[in-house]
């Protein structure tokens, strides 16, 4: 051991000595630096190397390290100790006061020194320095900002002072021992809160998942068993369940649970839980927590006997709560005593939140469900009502029509005028509760989203003109005219035909009923940037301000109609829907003693295509009998169309002969409308190359010319021949005359119709026998088959709604016997058809006719090309 003496004189005597022991220190104090420094490194480690090199620097026999912990000093690290001292040491900490150095030293935050134990009057611990053996000891205290945590010190055996640069050095490695405390502190801080942040992260994740699974799903017990199993994990707790309040009877009744065998769940949901008498009551009433910590120190309700007696012994009940009720409560258990922490229980309060809502919206699911149920059989009850009703008054209806047309005809007879006067009155009564009962089974179907709009594309023109022609003959009673303005540009639309058509009828119809006698009407039609805009325009009374924001809603009619007008107030209200269903709009402007303008615009995709050819590429759903319209002049076409549509026809407009017979050999018209004078292929080249051509031979020609060669025509085969100008009656009166004659020369033509309604059997009967036809009717579906079978017709007619067996069973036994499986069927019926049936029909029938808008002479010109096997057009 190096004496005091030498240590205090020589080194300072020694410049070369100082400077080595220097460097010592220097490196000593690098390497608990770098300990420090170590990530991995503990505080034993840090103690470790800072009482090494202590005792190592100070020449001590021992180093040693001491952590304030309260009021005393214990040994955390030495080095050079017996184990004999180590364990008294850890039994006898030493105090907080000056009977020791360590305790001077923390009192007085400062290095101190003391010589001599055995000297030192004031030092009371004999017995550490009896086991020790210490003489001269110094200490250095360990502080951190303004807090003594520890003190260094170091010791010798032998009475031999420390030198003065001791201080320096063991003050040095005191506040390196410091910084490693404080590391530790900080650390343990830093785990204690990533511990506290993992679990909050937990939480959190777990309430984000409940709140997904809310969004997600519209299952309400999947997020009740979320919820129930998420508060059970977190709360680190045994089980769990869900208890839902029903307000009515003040009882719990358990929804879900989780860690709950079956037979304690079904124990559960079979006992009686009480607001009035349980522990879960008591903390619904108190809107409050409450826990019991011991199932055995308390008296036991009927839900907790059932825990307790399968082995659980402690309980949480967090109320579910709305602002203005309970909704139920979230009960967590456990099977060992003890309670959940504050911060455990403002967890399960997030969950119970999380609860309450999945609850209530279970509540309104169930509410929803119940309701769509409701909703659901009203809807088929409407249904099924609107159904019965459009058979039962259809029928009987489009028979009045009927037999009216047919009497109108002349089929039995001249009529005088009071009778004809008579018959269209009834007519035309029919018509108009027909088209009131239309309009309220069009809105029906509106509102309960069954209109399905079946787009294409078609030709403005002819629409517009077809249109104006079903309400000319009104306008003209009352000598109010009639204009049509199309745009230049303005040729092919997209939309539903017969929707477009319905609403242009409507807003026309009005128009020309609240227009005084000598007005005017006019319709324009417009591109306007890509929608089309189409006005109907009147200088009638006008409309009220007050009453233009009301017109479209149902039952309303405005202040311009007088209450002595027929009308359901109905019609603008199914006009406006089907516009909007189109994506388009429909509005009003007007003023009181000036007039009305009722426009509506449809969107238009981009791009439609030009007219040229249109008779080869249409998709127009189109029930008219086709007419070839052979001719050059383009206002003499026009004026042919014109006649034809205005007569329920569907005129084929082409330029030249050549197209012209590719157009009668694609269509198969009812017949051929030829001008003589064509470019290139004239008339007469036409003619004779359709009567050679043994697959159009039979299509009734009506030659239209200037040329007044009658004898020519008729040589060549034309069946009626017309010297420009021609009237309209005439041009339609030969049509008739020729298509009529036509259908007569067919031999063999039958048809079988079925239908419960004698009445419609008598009118087919009527309209069809005077043409040639023999008719066979059969009023029961189950006797229909076998009629067939017997007599196989050249075509089929059924209806859809009859009892026993409906026409679906009828077709369908048709189409499975091979006798009639290739006999032409048709429909004509009542039924508004859905996607199902016509799915259902699909490929089983030829077409369908409508009771309600049929036309009995169309009807019999397309039963007339169905018995000669002429393929019906797409949509035709």
């Amino acid at each position: 051991m190096v004496t005091s003496d030498a240590v205090g004189g020589d080194r300072r005597l020694l410049p070369d000595v100082a400077l080595a022991e220097t460097r010592e220190q220097l490196a000593a104090t690098g390497e608990i630096l770098s300990v420090l420094a170590a990530a991995s490194s503990s505080q034993e480690e840090v103690f470790e190397a800072v009482v090494t090199n202590a005792r190592r620097l100070c020449r001590a026999d021992v180093a040693q390290i001491h952590i304030l912990r309260g009021h005393e000093l214990r040994l955390g690290r030495a080095v050079g100790l017996t184990s004999e001292y180590v364990a008294f040491a850890a039994g006898h900490p030493t105090a907080l006061d000056r009977a020791t150095l360590a305790g001077r030293v923390a009192l007085d935050r400062s290095t101190q020194h003391i010589t001599d134990v055995l000297a030192d009057p004031e030092y009371g611990r004999a017995d550490f320095q009896r086991l020790g053996g210490y003489r001269s000891i110094m200490g250095a205290p360990m502080v951190i900002g303004d807090e003594v945590v520890g003190v260094l010190s170091v010791w010798r055996t032998e009475v031999e002072p420390f030198e003065d640069r001791v201080a320096s050095v063991l003050a040095t490695f005191a506040n390196q021992a410091a910084l490693a405390v404080r590391n530790v502190e900080l650390f343990t801080a830093l785990e204690i809160r990533s511990v506290e942040l993992a679990r909050k992260v937990d939480q959190l994740e777990a309430l984000a998942e409940i709140g997904k699974v809310i969004g997600s799903t519209l299952d309400p017990d999947a997020v009740l068993s979320t919820i129930v199993s998420h508060a059970v994990q977190l709360s680190e707790a045994d089980g769990g369940s869900l208890m839902e309040y029903d307000e009515s009877t003040r009882l719990f009744r358990v929804r879900t649970a989780y860690g709950t065998s079956e037979s304690v769940l079904d124990a559960l949901r079979n006992i009686r839980i009480h607001a009035d008498e349980t522990l879960v009551g008591r903390a619904a009433s108190a809107r409050t927590t409450l826990q019991v910590p011991d199932l055995g120190q308390v008296d036991l309700d009927p839900h907790l006997t059932v825990l307790f007696d399968d082995g659980w012994r402690s309980v949480t009940v967090i109320p579910l709560q709305r602002p203005d009720r309970v909704v139920g409560a979230l009960v967590i258990r456990r099977r060992r005593t003890g309670s959940f922490s504050d911060e455990t229980c403002e967890l399960l309060s997030a969950f119970a939140s999380q609860s309450a809502v999945a609850l209530t919206n279970a509540r309104l699911y169930q509410q929803l469900e119940q309701q769509s149920v409701e909703l659901a059989i009203a809807s088929q009850h409407k249904s099924e009502f609107l159904a019965s009703m459009s058979h039962e008054l259809r029928t009987p209806l489009n028979a009045v029509i009927g037999f009216s047309e047919v009497l109108l005809e002349g089929m039995f007879g001249e009529l005088n005028e009071r009778q004809e006067d008579y018959l269209r009155d009834i007519r035309d009564a029919g018509r108009h509760l027909l088209a009131l009962l239309n309009d309220v089974l069009d809105l029906s179907k509106v509102e309960a989203g069954q209109m399905e709009l079946e787009i294409t594309t078609f030709p403005v023109g002819p629409a517009l003109q077809h249109v104006l022609s079903l309400v000319r003959e009104r306008a003209a009673q009352h000598a109010i005219s009639l204009t049509l303005e199309v745009a230049r540009g303005l040729d092919r639309i997209t939309a539903d035909e017969l929707r477009f058509k319905q609403v242009l009828l409507n807003l026309l119809s009005n128009a020309v009923k609240f227009t005084a006698d000598g007005g005017a009407v006019a319709v324009t039609a417009r591109h306007d940037s890509r929608d089309l805009l189409v006005a109907v325009r009147d200088n009638g009374a006008g409309i009220a301000p007050s009453d233009q924001e009301r017109i479209f809603d149902s039952f309303q009619q405005g202040g311009r109609f007088a209450s002595s007008e027929e009308g359901t107030g109905l019609g603008l209200t199914v006009t406006k829907r089907i516009v909007e269903l189109h994506g388009g709009r429909i509005w009003v402007t007007s003023t009181p003693g000036e007039g009305s303008t009722f426009a509506f615009s449809l969107p238009q995709a981009p791009g439609i295509p030009a007219a040229t050819g249109d008779w080869r590429t249409s998709t127009v759903m189109d029930d008219r009998p086709p007419v070839v319209v052979i001719e050059d002049d383009e206002r003499s076409a026009e004026l042919l169309g014109l006649h034809l549509t205005a007569a329920g026809l569907r005129p084929v407009t082409v330029r030249d002969g050549e197209e012209g017979l590719e157009a009668v050999r694609a269509l198969r018209p009812v017949a051929l409308i030829l001008d003589i004078k064509l470019p290139g292929m004239d008339g007469w080249d036409v003619l004779h190359a359709l009567k050679q051509d043994a697959a159009i031979a039979g299509t009734p020609v009506v030659v239209v010319s200037v040329l007044p060669e009658r004898g020519r025509g008729f040589a060549l085969g034309a069946a009626d021949y017309l010297v420009k100008p021609v009237a309209r009656e005439d041009l339609v009166a030969s049509v008739r005359r020729v298509v009529a004659a036509a259908t007569e020369q067919e031999s063999g033509t039958s048809i079988v119709v079925i239908d419960d309604d004698p009445d419609v059997l008598e009118l087919i009967r009527a309209t069809l026998e005077p043409l040639g036809w023999e008719v066979y009717g059969c009023g029961r579906g189950t006797d229909a088959a076998t009629m067939v079978a017997a007599v196989v017709p050249s075509v089929v007619l059924v209806d859809l709604l009859m009892p026993e067996t409906d026409g679906f069973a009828v077709i369908d036994a048709l189409s499975q016997d091979p006798r009639t499986a290739q006999v032409p069927v048709v429909v004509l019926t009542a039924k508004s058809l859905t996607p199902e049936d016509r799915q259902r029909l699909e490929g089983r029938i030829t077409f369908v006719a409508s009771k309600s808008d049929v036309s009995l002479r169309v009807l019999s010109q397309r039963l007339a090309r169905v018995a000669r096997r002429v393929p019906e057009q797409e949509g035709g």
